[in-house]
């Protein structure tokens, strides 16, 4: 991101998460306490190049902020709007108002892929990085993934145990490597989550697919072929 871009962030104060996102990401940010503020930033000169407003805790005075964004002299985009889950009803009368949207609470590589997504559709950001795998492409930026052409509908866990395995095709990995490299160390659900997980993949990869995922028995889950003859 260029270091003179700076995001809008509503609510004023930002919430925590979000701050500590961003400034780990390196973006520059300023918060705003609602439209008002905006209005008297557009008339004294003042710009952003992309806003982030957190409609989950101030949805009345999040969505004022949208309209005004979307009106005003000054373009303010990519608009990200951070929700709760109860409020995905609600897009469907503002899908104008916002570009993409996140669920709370976020995990922070999201927040990072959608961010960077949305500054490269703005003609402000590299060409997402796209990994392919046989009949597998999935986009490291917008965390999207398809099979033969046909989008896969994935939960977050889901993408990553399958981004790792994409790019480790062949390898075998043991179902507590699986659980310390994609879930991490901090978790402590059991080996059976790997398991609960490839069956969902397997299943959403389709028949003619599923296979891609093999089981070794006695040691874990490899993807594909190895480069050594079997």
């Amino acid at each position: 991101m260029d270091s003179n871009e700076t995001f809008l962030v509503f609510p004023d104060p930002a919430p925590p998460d979000l701050v500590r996102c961003l400034d780990l990401g390196g973006y520059r940010w300023k918060t705003a306490a609602g439209a008002e503020a905006v209005r008297n930033g557009n008339e004294s000169g003042e710009t952003w190049t992309g806003a982030i407003v957190a409609a989950d805790t101030q949805p009345e005075a999040a969505w004022a902020l949208c309209r005004e964004l979307r009106r005003g002299d000054v373009a303010t985009e990519p608009l990200l709007v951070l929700i709760s889950g109860a409020q995905l009803d609600e897009l469907g009368s503002a899908d104008d108002l916002f570009d993409d949207f996140i669920i709370t609470p976020f995990h922070p590589r999201e927040l990072e892929a959608r961010l960077k997504h949305l500054l490269w559709r703005a003609g402000r950001g590299a060409r997402p990085e796209v990994v392919n795998y046989g009949p597998i492409e999935l986009n490291l930026e917008t965390y999207q993934a398809m099979i033969d052409g046909r989008p896969l509908d994935l939960t977050y866990m889901e993408y990553e145990l399958l981004r790792f395995l994409t790019a480790n095709p062949g390898r075998v990995f043991t179902r507590e490597t699986l659980l310390n490299r994609v879930w991490g160390y901090e978790y402590y659900g059991g080996a059976r989550t790997v398991d609960v997980h490839v069956r969902r993949l397997r299943a959403k990869l389709g028949e003619e697919h599923a296979n891609l995922i093999q089981t070794v028995r006695s040691v874990g889950y490899k993807l594909g072929q190895s480069r050594w003859k079997e």
